[in-house]
């Protein structure tokens, strides 16, 4: 078996008690699944559901017992079967043997792979409410040693997550079930994970296994004579969307084994040889400076490279309040002392306690290895207990900004209601709450590879609970609600019109008097809204906010082809509304459009779509009066989309820069 090929062998309870979060059970294995087809395609997943009406694995054939226990699926590397296995999940009607299924996965494993090491984890999903059987000899507390015993032999962990909702009553059983996980946790070989909602369900088992991994280990270098040993772990990482590849589909359609993997080599040749190729001994960097290329070879460049010493270094110490919140825009690392070293140890805790009294924070410097290309400035700041007075209070306002006692009770009672830790409870925990975002993005890409043509499904209930409020929450809490809506009074702030200096001034410097800028007139804004009614629902472009309405159609998305619909529209409509334009009078609106029409094709990678059109529009307008949008659009730098805007693009930046320039000139 390969080194880094994980085993995984799902233990998912069906009885009775289960069959109310089966759904959430589904997701949480689907998900794990679907990142192992895009992250460890050769990993092997296993199921065994127990707790179901029939019996069917091998352990009952040979020796009989362990009923109720059911083999769906033996291990095998993860393919689209794994994740069918898991699509229809049955209601069970039998008590559940949390221990009988233990066993039957630990065979599994045995047969398998017989005494060889590898990686492989048992993942126990179970309500652990049903009485287990009495084992042949001895007792359960016993059975559990030895299951113990040979999962440590054999370097199975085991992950048990255990499911009961707040309203369930304890009894003598699941007393007994509780004590017996978790003497495996006392064993050292399992990992007991207790939840109480279907949310929490959803992030409790561990799809990716991340390794705590020093970033750094090292002298934190308060002054030259003055230096801690420390070590630095990742404490937060951004977790990422897998990285998109390029796709051919010039392979046969029955290939089954056809990677369509796009592979891209290049060619370099010669100026003066334009048949010669130039061989990677004979290439050398250059650089533009002006007009001229500055060749700079590698030894060159590591010679003026900034080379700094790995190590971190305490440049002072600063009030917390000089060091806001929103500053903080990097991964959380956590330093602590290094272990064993007991001089360490009281040093850290003796800086960071000072610092705690004192409210300050440390500015470092951190170059984490040898050969680090840039430099880190962090904050380090004191973890001694809970930080009170987090947020600024009205008082430093004046008395004229300040909120009533009314507003202050009703604002105080709506960040009550918004507790998601309440006494004795906590709601959507952040070690067992998933990311929708990424979940969602799993569950349709294997949509997506089933059919290829299918929209975006509808946010599923499970997710919804994470991202949408708790109705019976805000049902209870109506009444608060409107008291918070009555206590303040909610005023329109009027529009400031803007000055429209730099467009005079376009106009103007097209030889035209400042006063020709005229301002569309009510009459004619009534005009254009009769000629295109408006719709209650969103989907066409109408005269009254043309770029409210379009940004409104891209934020639909009811279907695959609605973004080009969109594109396609305010295309559509702006060239008509220059068609229509009468010395000037819709050039704003137009040049608001072109600016939003130019940002969503950024946004949604369809450069093409922009540059062909701002192409067209200038050939149509480059002559004659209309010839002043033109100016307009380049007083605005409103121009081609380039490469760096959009990777789609096939327009350089020079190219950009110099467009209405080039054109102009070749027009003269």
């Amino acid at each position: 078996m390969a080194r880094n090929r994980e085993v995984v062998i799902l233990l998912l309870d069906v009885g009775p008690s289960m069959h109310g979060v089966l759904q959430e059970v589904k997701n949480i294995c689907l998900t794990l699944v679907h990142k192992k087809l895009v992250y460890n395609r050769s990993d092997e997943v296993g199921i065994v559901l127990f707790g179901t009406k029939g019996t069917c694995n091998e352990l009952a054939k040979e020796l009989g017992g362990y009923k109720h226990v059911t083999v769906t699926r033996d291990i095998k590397v993860v393919d689209e079967g794994t994740a069918q296995a898991l699509q229809n999940l049955p209601l069970g009607s039998a008590p559940g043997d949390f221990l009988d299924s233990i066993v039957v996965g630990l065979d599994m494993v045995m047969r398998k792979f017989g005494n060889t090491k590898g990686k492989r984890r048992l993942c126990l999903i179970t309500g652990a409410q049903d009485l287990l059987r009495d084992p042949p000899e001895g007792t359960k507390e016993e059975q559990v040693d030895t299951i113990a015993d040979m999962l440590k032999k054999h370097s199975i962990k085991l992950e048990c997550i255990i499911f009961r909702e707040p309203g369930v009553h304890h009894n003598a059983i699941m007393e007994e079930n509780d004590r017996l996980l978790y003497q495996f946790r006392n064993r050292s070989v399992a990992k007991v994970v207790q939840v109480d909602s279907p949310t929490s369900l959803l992030g409790a088992l561990k799809t990716r296994n991340v390794l705590p991994v020093t970033v750094f280990r090292g002298d934190l270098e308060v002054n030259s004579n003055f230096k801690i040993k420390v070590w630095v772990y990742k404490k937060t990482a951004e977790e990422k969307f897998p990285t998109l590849k390029k796709y051919s589909d010039k392979a046969p359609p029955s290939d089954k084994f056809a990677s369509h993997e796009v592979k891209v080599d290049y060619e370099y040749k010669s100026v003066v040889e334009p048949d010669k190729v130039v061989p990677p001994d004979q290439r050398i960097k250059g650089y533009l400076y002006g007009p001229q290329v500055v060749p700079v070879s590698t030894a060159e460049w590591e010679a003026v490279k900034f080379k700094p010493e790995k190590g971190v270094k305490l440049l002072g110490f600063t009030d917390r309040s000089n060091v806001p919140r929103h500053h903080f825009m990097k991964d959380v690392c956590l330093f602590i002392p290094e272990p064993g070293n007991i001089k360490a140890t009281l040093a850290v805790s003796a800086i960071a306690r000072a610092m705690h009294q004192m409210n300050k924070v440390a500015i470092v410097r951190c170059v984490w290895r040898q050969g680090q290309g840039n430099v880190a400035l962090g904050v380090l700041t004191p973890n001694i207990s809970s930080v009170n007075n987090v947020f600024r209070s009205f008082s430093s306002l004046p008395s004229s900004s300040q909120p009533t006692e009314e507003q202050q009770e009703a604002a105080d009672n709506l960040v009550k209601m918004l507790d998601l830790a309440p006494p004795g409870r906590e709601v959507l925990k952040p070690e067992f709450t998933p990311n929708p975002m990424l979940e969602r993005f799993y569950s349709y890409l294997d949509l997506k590879s089933k059919q290829p043509d299918a929209n975006v499904p509808p946010l599923e209930r499970s997710l919804r609970r994470i991202t949408e409020p708790d109705p019976d929450v805000i049902g209870q809490q109506t009444q608060l609600i409107q008291n918070l809506g009555n206590a303040f009074e909610l005023k329109e702030n009027p529009k400031k019109k803007k000055a429209r200096t730099q467009d005079i001034l376009a106009y103007a410097g097209a030889g035209d008097q400042a006063n020709s800028v005229e301002e569309p007139s009510v009459e004619k804004d009534r005009l254009l809204e009769n000629t295109h009614p408006p719709t209650e629902n969103v989907g066409a472009i109408r005269d009254s906010n043309p770029v409210q309405d379009f940004e409104a159609m891209l934020a639909k998305r009811s279907s695959s082809t609605w973004v080009q619909k969109a594109i396609e529209d305010m295309q559509n409509y702006t060239a008509a509304l220059l068609q229509k334009s009468r010395d000037g009078s819709n050039y704003q609106k137009a040049l608001e459009c072109f600016a939003a029409l130019r940002k969503a094709c950024i946004i949604e990678q369809e450069p093409q779509e922009f540059n062909e059109f701002l192409t067209k529009i200038y050939e149509r307008l480059k002559e004659g009066d209309a010839a002043k949008f033109i100016q307009l659009l380049s007083s605005k730098n409103i121009s081609l989309i380039s490469k760096e805007e959009a990777p789609d693009s096939d327009v350089t930046e020079e190219m950009a820069k110099s467009f209405f320039l080039k054109r102009e000139k070749a027009s003269q």
